[in-house]
């Protein structure tokens, strides 16, 4: 197997690579600059040169930072570059050159209306320039047969804890004050999703007759102020001011306006059914998260990582 990742510096990929390295599986993921749609000779020269079995595009416009998705309604041309464009070329460059591709999409191409989880047979609607983009790059991908798309439900990570860190920072600014969207989504660990990507790409390795459409999230969705409740109480163990506005701790719910959506809860029975893939709780792994945001000794850090990719290693020998 050899993987050609496109988007390898979103955090999913990072997760990706971290699990593709680990299991020594070979791969070649180029820089985010590499990759301009209007230049699909250049693209296709690098896939050709390495000669992947399969290609996987994790880009995403809102993959580093959540607030992307308001900046999109702003700077479309770069959100539809990334989410519609550019899966566009790699659409029509693996079906040229016969490869399979998996593709990484969002709950966001629904209007979030719905008062049940989303499944693959639902009727899509985008509110905004983000959902629209998205919605186009999975029509582009639909164009090629051999194709998976992975609809993803609301990502956190050692890599992308931005919206984790701005809640706990306004909690302490605003004496346990903080502001949240009405809208209930499924949170869901980048690297529980890495791995779901590279449990799917090893069935189709195995010439498995699985294309189509997928959702993956982590277990339990929440109501937003749910989650940040349970972020709050996780800061509180590490950080001394935060533990004392834990009494006086006031969340309030303010409307979802487009293009945020008051659902995004996606359903991935679809998944399991076809790959066996179980979800996984992340509350061990959001507390995992926010230990990194207070872990300010360097050397402890990379300790607590090898010692946990030891202990990764070596469940997955056992297993």
């Amino acid at each position: 197997m050899k993987l050609f990742i496109v988007g390898g510096n979103s955090p999913t990929a990072k997760d990706l690579i971290e699990i593709l390295r680990r299991q020594r599986v070979s791969f070649h993921a180029p820089a985010d600059k590499y990759f301009n749609s209007e230049d699909g000779v250049a693209i296709a020269k690098m896939i050709t040169d390495y000669g992947p079995t399969q290609l996987i595009n994790l880009a995403d416009f809102i993959s580093g930072n959540h607030s992307s998705l308001r900046r999109a309604e702003t700077t479309e041309e770069r959100c539809y570059e990334i989410n519609s464009k550019l899966p566009l070329a790699l659409a029509e460059i693996t079906n040229h050159l016969n490869i399979p591709v998996i593709h990484l999409s969002n709950a966001y191409v629904f209007d979030g209306l719905k008062r049940l989880s989303y499944n693959e047979n639902d009727e899509t609607n985008p509110q905004g320039i983000y959902g629209l983009a998205s919605l186009q790059g999975e029509q582009a991908i639909r164009k090629h047969p051999f194709h998976v798309i992975i609809r993803s439900g609301w990502l956190f990570g050692r890599n992308k804890k931005g919206l984790i860190k701005s809640w706990i920072r306004v909690v302490k600014r605003d004496n346990g004050r903080v502001p949240v969207s009405r809208r209930r989504f499924s949170p869901t660990y980048t690297m529980h999703l890495a791995a779901a990507i590279l449990a799917i790409s090893k069935q189709i390795e195995c010439d498995a007759n699985v294309w189509g459409t997928y959702h993956y999230s982590s277990l339990e969705t929440k109501l937003e102020y749910e989650f940040v409740e349970q972020v709050i109480k996780y800061a509180a163990s590490h950080d001394e001011k935060i533990y004392q506005l834990l009494n006086s701790l006031s969340i309030v719910e303010r409307e979802s306006y487009s293009p945020e959506v008051v659902n995004s809860t996606l359903s991935s029975k679809k998944l399991f059914d076809t790959f066996g893939i179980k979800q996984k709780s992340w509350h061990g792994d959001l507390q995992k998260v926010i230990e990194l945001l207070y872990d300010r000794n360097p050397d402890l850090h990379r300790k607590k990582n090898q010692k946990h990719r030891a202990e990764t290693s070596l469940a997955e020998n056992i297993g």
